[in-house]
């Protein structure tokens, strides 16, 4: 189930891009100012499109505040404003892609499956979890835009537990997956690699499950 975002103040047009983009595979938030925007977005989305002009602040701000916060969420920025400094400015504060009205809903509907797409192929290479960012690809962490340094069996252990976030993954299991079989490594060391990754992380979820192994715990 995908999960879209949107913010935009006019609210026939609020409707109408709703209307076009929801499915029984896509739920649809709608929000109208900005403080309406910041309880939304305490959950997570899938995509997030934002006006920019709002009766209470501006969209290219909030996504700047997102952005500082490790969310990286794509975003498509709307505005009535046609002027090229505009989309440079939107681009420049973090948006994944930009639409200027009046604009086709077909249009709109193909540029957001584009980013779903995109979404979806990254999705399990770069992971935002409350506050963390963790990219496996460039092999760059941080929490709260702070950078945390991990060796490679942390890095392997870490992304292990948050591409199976809410399950319980064995303690057999993750030695042979992080240590290449595991056949040769003593037992110890995972749980040693473990108390070091919490460590670093802080107040990261990982959770013991005694007699079983580990988790990323997820709130319900």
């Amino acid at each position: 189930m995908e999960n879209i975002f949107i913010l935009e103040d006019d609210k026939a047009l609020g409707r109408g891009i709703a209307m076009a983009l929801e499915t029984p595979e896509c739920r649809v938030t709608l929000a109208q100012t900005c403080r309406e925007a910041e309880r939304a977005l305490q959950q997570p989305f899938s995509l997030l499109i934002l006006d920019i002009n709002l009766p209470d602040g501006n969209g290219i701000e909030l996504l700047k505040e997102l952005r500082q916060r490790g969310d990286c969420t794509p975003v498509i920025l709307l505005t009535a404003n046609d002027l090229e400094l505009d989309e440079v400015t939107g681009l420049e504060a973090g948006a994944d892609d930009y639409i200027t009205k009046p604009f086709s809903l077909a249009v709109l509907r193909a540029r957001v499956n584009a980013q779903l797409r995109r979404s979806a192929s990254a999705s399990q290479d770069r992971v935002s979890l409350d506050g963390f960012l963790f990219d496996f690809s460039r092999l760059e962490f941080s929490r709260d835009g702070i950078s945390i340094e991990l060796s490679k069996t942390e890095q392997r252990l870490l992304r292990l537990l948050v591409e199976n976030r809410g399950r319980t993954l064995p303690r057999d299991l993750l030695l042979e997956r992080v240590w290449d079989g595991g056949e040769f490594v003593d037992e110890n060391a995972l749980s040693v690699a473990v108390r070091r990754l919490r460590a670093k992380l802080g107040d990261a979820p990982i959770k013991t499950v005694y007699g079983m192994g580990y988790t990323w715990e997820v709130c319900r």
